[in-house]
């Protein structure tokens, strides 16, 4: 059998970046059209900013298989829409039961939470904390600070990502706005269409079929 040779990546939290790494991928701004609640705000960004990069990935992918972890940095962008804080695009992971952590290096920011059946939970991060999201959740990055919100990450490598979930519902449940007073707050999204049973049902049952 051929194993695969070991790997030194490094973190450089100053840059956002994974050096060493063998895969980049870039969000403008003119590329997160539909994400914000304040169209009008998005569509002024868009013409002023929008060649800015929202959010950058670096990343190291050894392999395919589910004994393989791919590991990368998330590098985002400070700013609002309006009121609303900058955000990822968000996923699940394909394989629905596959984990993930991210690794706080440099910012502060929040993870935005889901169940399939639509419990939201949001965890702080900033450097040095660890947030664990555990199979099954819908996770979305916030930058709710005035720098640019580093993370290191990692999950295995057959997880692969499902961004429409998230289109399907017409956004996730809650969404992550200025308080007024310097902070954030969670408010609902009038948008928001909750998943039927039947399509909670079919998550759950592609785990099993993957299991």
């Amino acid at each position: 059998m051929d194993f695969f040779p070991p790997h030194l990546c490094t973190v450089d939290s100053a840059r956002g970046v994974l050096e060493n790494a063998n895969g980049r991928y870039e969000k403008r701004l003119r590329d997160l059209n539909g994400l914000y609640r304040d169209e009008d705000a998005f569509r002024l960004l868009a013409e002023t900013r929008g060649e800015e990069i929202a959010y950058e990935v670096t990343s190291f992918t050894p392999g395919h298989r589910v004994a393989d972890l791919i590991m990368g940095v998330t590098k985002m962008a400070p700013g609002k829409v309006g009121d609303e804080y900058f955000m990822t695009r968000g996923h699940i992971h394909a394989q629905p039961d596959r984990p993930e952590i991210y690794f706080g290096q440099k910012g502060n920011g929040l993870m935005l939470l889901e169940s399939p059946q639509g419990d939201v939970e949001i965890l702080e991060i900033s450097a040095h904390s660890i947030c664990y999201v555990p199979p099954f959740w819908i996770h979305r990055s916030v930058n709710t600070g005035a720098e640019e919100f580093v993370m290191m990450f990692a999950y295995p490598a057959d997880a692969g990502q499902d961004y429409e979930i998230i289109a399907a519902s017409g956004g996730m449940r809650v969404r992550v706005v200025d308080d007024g007073a310097g902070g954030w707050r969670a408010e609902d999204n009038s948008s928001y269409r909750p998943r039927t049973p039947e399509t909670v049902r079919s998550i759950l049952a592609k785990a099993d079929a993957l299991a």
